[in-house]
């Protein structure tokens, strides 16, 4: 789980205990066996210090990437229902959601611009079957979403319809290209082939 959090780039001790939901003193434990064997170590960003994958830890993202692909497909309908979690951790979640085949020969960026409380702007690049996020504005969206953060993650759980979310004005849509939805498994969704058709 640490370094699937660590694949989104460096993160604090702080910010790694609530988005894991890891107890301080066994976080504490688990990165320093973690630095220990090789898989992560702490880089100077500005006045602070961060944890970060080295070299080896980044060497695990097809081995995470396959095991969250395993569990989208076979397990994630059981782990249900979910109800409460981070906007961060659903969006940085996403390229592990990702519907391959829909996203074969596709090459889009979507800004994705959340408000309210855990709100942030993130943009998400769809190329060719693979899906890339990142904190931050796009510097070219074909896309760009405004949403409420809670409704945000109803809307990726799938506890809130994009097309209702979107004719409702609780989804701002700018730009052209399939709803975000069309790409990513739904936990609590079946697939449905007209979802994205037009919001």
């Amino acid at each position: 789980m640490i370094v699937r959090h660590l694949l989104g780039g460096p993160r604090g001790f702080q910010d790694l205990r609530i988005r894991t939901g890891i107890a301080p003193r066994v976080l504490s434990t688990r990165l320093r066996q973690l630095a220990d064997r090789g898989f992560v170590q702490n880089v100077p960003v500005g006045n602070r210090s961060l944890y970060a994958l080295t070299p080896r830890g980044e060497s695990l993202e097809p081995i995470v990437r396959s095991i969250a692909r395993w569990w989208v497909l076979n397990a994630m309908e059981d782990a249900g229902p979910y109800s409460e979690t981070t906007p961060a951790s659903v969006v940085e979640g996403l390229p592990f959601m990702l519907h391959e085949e829909h996203a074969t020969g596709v090459k889009c960026t979507y800004d994705l611009r959340l408000t309210g409380e855990g709100g942030g702007v993130w943009t998400i690049s769809i190329q060719e079957g693979t899906c890339r996020v990142r904190e931050g504005f796009a510097d070219h969206a074909d896309v760009r979403y405004t949403a409420d953060a809670r409704d945000w993650c109803r809307l990726a759980l799938g506890h809130m319809d994009d097309r209702e979310a979107f004719q409702s004005g609780r989804l701002k849509k700018d730009g052209e290209g399939r709803s975000l939805a069309w790409y990513f498994h739904q936990p609590l969704v079946p697939p449905d082939p007209t979802v994205g058709e037009n919001a």
